[in-house]
This record gives structure tokens, sequence and C-alpha cells, in this order.
């Protein structure tokens, strides 16, 4: 189906690309056996994977992968290192107080820091750093990061959410993510490295998984949903990037497919 967001982006993968080393091995594999995963979960999407060791993207629907979205709460990674860079909070447990206003998700009806802001992806919290750092700021770090389409029109508190102009892709996501987990976003090191905290949302004796969820209104049959991070294993990292079309009820299978998916990759063991 058509989103009203939606848009090839091959100038934006480009763009982003542009801001890592140049890697001529890079090759992609297309993976049309991942069909079968997605069928059990019956919706349609996209799954992208960069494997770092390999230098290698595995992909099911590679022009999908390369259609830019809204990125939703994924944009929270973003919001949460300009706020820190711009002083807007001063580490992961700056808190926020509730506003009273009570929201359908329970856990968003209390104080919040920074960290548990990410954790249970709180709109609020975050849409309150966006007004603090203001327009000109955040255009002046998008800009700077190369996000996206860099167009941050709409509300400075919701053009991340599908409202406003702002569209990433599975691909410019995976490249975002890459410059996060080595350190070379134009951020301090601090701000990067508080933020690599704070997205970890599993961690084993055999691997690290960073990952957020995003949600966004289209305004059609069904709304999109992403799934982002990567993960570190065995001195190797995978990065990733899911994205989905998603309906009542279908919020968890965004971490299900993806987990089922990386361990086919080989970024995840066998569960």
């Amino acid at each position: 189906m058509k989103h009203t967001f939606r848009f090839l982006a091959a100038g934006l993968v480009l763009a982003a690309a542009s801001a890592l080393p140049a890697r001529a091995a890079d090759v992609w594999q297309v993976r049309p056996d991942w069909a079968e995963s997605f069928r059990a979960q019956s919706v349609s999407g996209t799954m992208l994977v960069y494997d770092e060791g390999a230098s290698r993207y595995a992909v099911f629907d590679r022009r999908r992968a390369e259609t830019a979205f809204a990125p939703a709460s994924t944009f929270k990674i973003f919001n949460a290192l300009t706020a820190l860079e711009t002083g807007v909070v001063a580490d992961e447990h700056a808190i926020l107080r509730w506003d009273g206003v009570r929201r359908a998700r329970e856990e968003w009806n209390r104080d919040h820091d920074l960290a548990s802001g990410m954790e249970h992806s709180v709109v609020w919290y975050y849409q309150e750093l966006a007004r603090r750092i203001g327009r000109e700021r955040m255009q002046h770090w998008i800009d700077a990061a190369g996000y996206g389409n860099r167009d941050i029109s709409g509300d400075i508190d919701g053009f991340w959410l599908g409202k406003g102009g702002l569209a990433i892709s599975a691909v410019g996501q995976i490249a975002f993510l890459r410059r996060l987990a080595a350190g070379t976003l134009p951020f301090s090191a601090r701000s990067q490295e508080i933020v690599r905290r704070i997205t970890v949302v599993e961690r084993t004796g055999d691997y690290v998984l960073h990952a957020k969820t995003g949600w966004a209104s289209t305004g059609g049959e069904a709304d999109l949903g992403w799934y982002v991070g990567w993960v570190e294993r065995g001195g190797n990292r995978w990065f990733f990037a899911l994205n989905i079309d998603v309906r009542d009820g279908d919020a968890p299978k965004r971490a299900a497919l993806a987990g089922a998916l990386l361990v086919k990759a080989g970024a995840l063991p066998a569960r």
C-alpha cells in the first residue's frame, strides 16, 4: 500500500553512505527465503541486515529498504543525542516531571528520565526535549549528521511522527546506527556513549542487542512499524532495520520478526 510520506530515497542513501568509510567490498545478498518469516507473522515489509565483518548487506525487499518513511520513535535515538549535546539534559538520569495528563500507555503516566523514556518509548518526554532544543538547533544537528532527508517541517514536537517532513529509509537507518556504534557521528564521544548505553535492550554472556521500536500513523489502512538497532557478538556487529505495515495487534510482531531474521542472518543464536 502507499503511505503519504513515503518516497524513493536513493539520493538520501548516497548522502548517508558518504559519511562512512568507503567499503568497495560491500555486497548485497537478496534473501527471498525470509518471506517465510514475514508470512508467519502475517505482515508485509522489509528487513535489511548489515554484517560488518563480512561487509555484506542481506535484504528482503530491497526496493522498500531504499524507500523513506517517517522514523517515528526510532528518532528518539537522534533526539537523545541532540538533547545531550545542547545541554537540554545533563545525562541519562535527567528527570522530567509527568504533566498529569493520562495517556493510553500506563507506563507513560509518571516521571521519566532519558533512559526510561527510551526504554518505554515515552512520546511526551521526547516531545518536550524537542521543544527545549528548538527548531534552529535541531536543524543544525540534523544537517550536521545528515539524518534522513533533513526535513523538519511541521511541528517541532512531532515532525518525526508522520505529521511532518522527516523521512528515512532502512538503508539510512543502518548508515546512522553504524556511525553511532563507531562513535563517528558529529556529537561528543560522551553523548554517543550515553545513547549507546540506553539503547541496550538485551545483554547476555553471548551478545548485546541495541534496539528501538517506532510506530507512525499513516492515515491509511495500515500504519508503519519500525524495529532498528544492532547486535554485538563474538567481536562482530550486525546492524538491522525492519519496517512493516502494522494493524491492531501487530506491535509485538516487530521485535519477534526481527529476532527470527537475525537468527537466520547469523547475528543471534538460535532460540
